[in-house]
């Protein structure tokens, strides 16, 4: 029990902690991913201490701190296309765009229950294993608290251009990628219903959270 609940706050970092109170200017281009990640990870441990709002499980304040931060570190497209799979690139630009909105809403709500119970934990990085030259590279951390570590790690890739940080696409928790994960899921969906189908049972499915607590 205490596993599973150390596994859906982990799951909750990528959809809250990552995109938590992190002015865009603080992302600059020469910021090792650890760096960043660690980094991250303190300012998400105290944005959800000091924020009696999330520590409620307000899921309106969880929602606004995604919307206003999610894109300074997430590749949140990339996130959404490897999850719906093959089908993404016969989507039209307009189902893209309801794919990516109802996946969001599906994490935000499915992993917010675990921010209220945040209480003594703390986040280790450990040791990289990647060449300076490595345009994608995989951060590894644990949860630690009460009971056993739990691995938390985190792939990112570096963006292209001037001022190019590094951006979340994945997360693994427990030993499970979260995008190969829904990526099952979806799959079911579009081959008995299409695109449309998968569109249309997120929208459920957010709508039944919505009318029940976390």
């Amino acid at each position: 029990m205490q596993r599973r609940f150390f596994g859906r706050l982990a799951a909750a970092f990528l959809v809250v902690g990552a995109f938590a109170g992190v002015p865009q200017i603080a992302l600059a281009a020469d910021e090792a991913p650890e760096v960043m990640i660690k980094r991250l990870s303190d300012e998400t441990l105290g944005a959800i201490k000091s924020d009696k709002s999330v520590q409620s499980g307000d899921i309106n304040r969880i929602i606004s701190l995604v919307d206003s931060k999610i894109m300074p570190n997430v590749n949140f497209q990339r996130m959404t296309a490897a999850a719906v799979g093959p089908a993404w690139r016969q989507a039209t630009p307009e189902q893209q765009k309801r794919l990516q909105e109802e996946f969001k809403t599906l994490l935000v709500r499915t992993y917010s229950g675990a921010l209220s119970q945040v209480d003594d934990q703390v986040i280790s990085v450990k040791p990289m294993r990647a060449s300076p030259e490595d345009k994608e590279v995989v951060v590894r951390t644990e949860i630690r608290g009460r009971g056993d570590p739990i691995q938390l790690d985190y792939r990112l890739e570096k963006t292209p251009g001037q001022g190019a940080g590094w951006k979340i696409y994945n997360l693994n928790v427990l030993g499970v990628w979260l995008v190969e994960t829904y990526r099952s899921q979806f799959a079911q969906e579009i081959n008995t219903k299409g695109v449309d189908g998968l569109i249309a049972s997120l929208t459920e499915r957010n709508r039944s959270n919505a009318g029940r607590k976390s």
